[in-house]
């Protein structure tokens, strides 16, 4: 059952590519599939959720890992970490290779268009989810797709860090779609080890110009205070202050969710 904070939710469960999970459904309107980080959907990854819900969308979340509900510790994010390091459905280690995962969110998205229409689907992932979105964009249903500090394969040696996390094939036809005009945002901060500067030059590459790249300066003394480790950029390093450069990202995604999924978008 879900917890207090997520009581004014629906939920649901839902089977496709051999995965069964829970999925939280809130909103009226075009669909936004949000996908959570480690160690799960923590109450700002639900806050997240509501701001795209509160922009007119309807919202599903699916709960991959964790404890919905639960706030991020040092324990629960190490146990959630380890289950993502050796479940099979996340490819967590593997070159040049799409999660298996992305199965089961392709058939949610097709099934969440169909019932909420649109010109299609939008999608963001977090750390370990970051780049699902993109892996999803094989499917014209994706329209909108936002990768928010992608960190898989995690960033252990020179390939892994400049990998991207998608099949050759898969990223033969997410250049094609980039190319034809589906436009991609990206989210990081400069010092987040977890995703390096060759991943993020390997997105630039395969997606030209059609890649927002979006990197908020987390250098030591940077003129905002983001830490060096700062990772979360819309969720636990949000600074949510106007002004801020971590409130204007959020708000470049939300205004990205609003533009894409428009009635007469494209």
């Amino acid at each position: 059952m879900s917890g207090p904070d997520l009581a004014g939710w629906n939920q649901y469960e839902y089977t496709a590519a051999d995965l069964t999970r829970t999925v939280y459904r809130k909103g009226e309107g075009t669909a936004v599939i949000v996908i959570h980080e480690i160690p799960g959907i923590t109450p700002k990854v639900q806050a997240f959720a509501e701001k795209v819900v509160e922009r007119g969308h309807t919202v599903f979340m699916p709960s991959l890992v964790g404890t919905p509900g639960k706030a991020p510790a040092v324990p629960y994010l190490m146990q959630s970490m380890l289950k993502v390091c050796v479940a099979k459905e996340f490819a967590t280690w593997a070159l040049r290779s799409t999660s298996p995962a992305i199965g089961f969110l392709r058939a949610l998205a097709k099934e969440a268009h169909a019932e909420c229409g649109g010109p299609g689907v939008g999608a963001v992932g977090m750390c370990f989810s970051g780049g699902f979105a993109l892996a999803m964009m094989v499917d014209d249903t994706m329209v909108a797709p936002v990768l928010s500090q992608p960190s898989m394969p995690f960033a252990v040696g020179t390939a892994r860090s400049a990998d991207i996390g998608v099949s050759d094939a898969d990223l033969a036809r997410i250049s094609e779609r980039a190319a034809n005009g589906c436009e991609v945002l990206g989210l990081r901060f400069s010092h987040d080890s977890f995703v390096p500067d060759a991943r993020w030059a390997n997105l630039e590459a395969a997606l030209g110009d059609r890649f927002i790249a979006v990197t908020l300066d987390s250098a030591p003394g940077n003129a905002h205070g983001h830490k060096e480790k700062a990772h979360s950029v819309l969720t636990e390093d949000l600074d949510d202050r106007d002004g801020t450069p971590t409130r204007a990202a959020l708000d470049q995604v939300l205004d990205f969710f609003d533009a894409k999924l428009a009635a007469d978008a494209g």
